[in-house]
């Protein structure tokens, strides 16, 4: 005679479904066959116990063995199926998803709602953008919800079909021995639906190629290869599921003027040997548009540089701070001289006396030195 099933899980009459699953998970660890190889003891009980699980777990097959005890499902009355009087695949599965975090049907119905996409668009701003930030006007290609049918796939009228052959699980199981394989639903493709009339507009798939125009707000300081996101803006989801993200990736324009580096800008700017020489002063651009002057001193050397400080780039998130500008001076030679000019530097270059050369004397100070060493050895 079978033993009830509720004393098979030692659980009491009227048990909460909570309680019952617990006492089998329990039950179902320690018997396992896997964990009992050649006992053939626990592996009577541990069909046992699934027989009885198989039963209990189902609100209606559990209301109506309270009633009819045993005699409701004997003889194929109350759903044993193809003979066997409980489905070990259905039954196992359960508990192996709850400990692996399934979540038995709901999380078999969440799995199925995909999410969307995400979307990479490339801007190219200029130099004086990222100084100053910018709004920008984008237009984006992505599927978007046919409007035609909701989302839904299905024409005006009718509705998706939950799949019969999964019963909208997405994925079908069979047991192996004590091993169960779970694989997509090859009837719906693992979308636990069945779409009988689809939509004209979107030929069942719920989504329709659409142009986007979107704002985009681009901060003061931004540099190469800045990601913005824009969340919830890439490809429409599956089966109601959330959409993907845009990724706006820049790329900063080279600049005629300035070069940066970090939160600095460099630039270069000619001037005559007579302004190095004899000293003076240069104006120079400033990204914001403004300009600056710049003292040059007496003597000043070719690639010397010059910082003005507070002139470079804003900082990202930097609270309102900015790096510095520095300004690179290119001592110019004069080309095309008249006869007058170079009789000129001729008479330059005869007055010239010790000191006014220090760079070109300093050299010529170490090659004596190098080469009196060389004579020596």
């Amino acid at each position: 005679m079978k033993r009830d099933y509720y004393d098979v899980l030692g659980c009491k009459k009227g048990a909460p479904i909570t309680e019952i699953k617990a006492s089998y998970r329990k039950l179902a660890m320690e018997l396992h066959p896997d964990r009992n190889p050649d006992n053939r003891d626990a592996e009577v009980k541990f069909k046992e116990i699934n027989e009885a699980y198989d039963i209990l777990k189902d609100e209606q097959k559990r209301a109506a063995y309270d009633r009819f005890g045993h005699a409701a499902f004997e003889q194929g009355a109350g759903g044993a199926r193809n003979g066997n009087p409980f489905d070990f695949a259905s039954t196992f599965s359960d508990i192996f998803d709850d400990l692996f975090g399934g979540g038995g049907m709901g999380g078999a119905q969440r799995r199925r709602q995909n999410r969307g996409g995400d979307l990479r668009y490339n801007l190219e701003i200029s130099l004086e953008e990222a100084f100053a930030g910018r709004s920008a006007q984008i237009k984006v290609p992505s599927a978007v919800a046919c409007e035609a049918c909701e989302g839904s796939g299905a024409e005006a009228g009718s509705k998706p079909e939950q799949c019969p052959t999964c019963s909208g699980l997405g994925k079908v199981r069979a047991a192996q021995g004590f091993f169960t394989i779970e694989r997509t639903c090859p009837q719906c493709r693992g979308q636990g639906r069945i779409i009988r009339n689809p939509c004209k507009q979107c030929r069942g798939s719920g989504h329709v190629q659409k142009e986007r125009t979107l704002s985009v707000d681009i901060p003061r300081g931004v540099e190469e290869g800045t990601r913005i996101r824009l969340a919830g803006e890439g490809q429409a989801g599956f089966n109601g599921g959330p959409p993907g993200d845009l990724y706006i990736f820049l790329s900063v324009k080279p600049h005629a003027i300035f070069q940066r580096d970090g939160h600095d800008l460099y630039c270069r700017a000619p001037i005559s040997f007579i302004a190095a020489a004899l000293g003076g002063s240069i104006e120079v651009p400033t990204l914001d548009g403004g300009r600056a002057r710049v003292s040059i001193p007496e003597g000043t050397q070719a690639g010397r540089q010059f910082r003005l400080r507070g002139k470079g780039m804003p900082l990202l998130h930097g609270g309102g701070m900015t790096g510095d500008l520095y300004v690179e001076v290119a001592v110019e030679t004069p080309t095309k001289l008249n006869k007058k000019q170079k009789e000129l530097l001729r008479a330059f270059e005869k007055e010239s006396g010790e000191g006014t050369h220090p760079e070109s004397e300093g050299f010529l100070a170490k090659l004596k030195e190098f080469w009196n060493s060389g004579d020596k050895a």
